[in-house]
């Protein structure tokens, strides 16, 4: 029997899942995706936190920058802030002349649900109110008790 030959080809490391999509053409959504992503951290980061909070950048469409928010009040906000949004985009590269603003039918944003930590602290006011109103309660309920004490 004769040994084997070996390979020519130098050995290569396989290529990572991610690296392989993003290398060919069918990586172009998720380039796009992440470059959007990005750009909205950066246009966002020019605008203050509450309103920064309450929108997202959807689209670039050519000179056309293309926001959703929360709520028409943010709509309003948003508006407003319109020339601080194209000044940064201009100043990044991007030849920006409008903003088109949309108000979103669904949350941004994931929501997260705020931790339970058990039952909330009550004063004591508020325990000393409970207990007379659950006497007085007990007195409806049950006359023949309140007798006995």
């Amino acid at each position: 029997m004769s040994e084997p030959k070996s390979d020519p080809r130098p050995a290569t490391a396989p290529v990572r899942a991610l690296d392989a999509v993003m290398s060919s053409r069918s990586g172009n959504p998720l380039r796009r995706a992440l470059w959007l992503d990005e750009l909205d951290h950066t246009l966002r980061g020019h605008l203050p936190p509450t309103l920064a909070g309450q929108c997202r950048l959807a689209n670039v469409d050519g000179e056309h920058l293309v926001f959703l928010v929360q709520s028409p009040l943010w709509h309003a906000r948003l508006r407003l802030a319109e020339n601080t949004l194209i000044d940064a985009a201009r100043s990044i590269g991007l030849k920006v002349t409008r903003v088109t603003i949309k108000t979103a039918s669904a949350p941004l944003r994931p929501q997260t649900p705020a931790p339970h930590n058990g039952p909330a602290a009550v004063s004591p006011t508020t325990r000393n109110g409970l207990r007379d109103a659950l006497a007085a309660l007990d007195d409806v309920l049950n006359p023949t008790s309140s007798k006995d004490r």
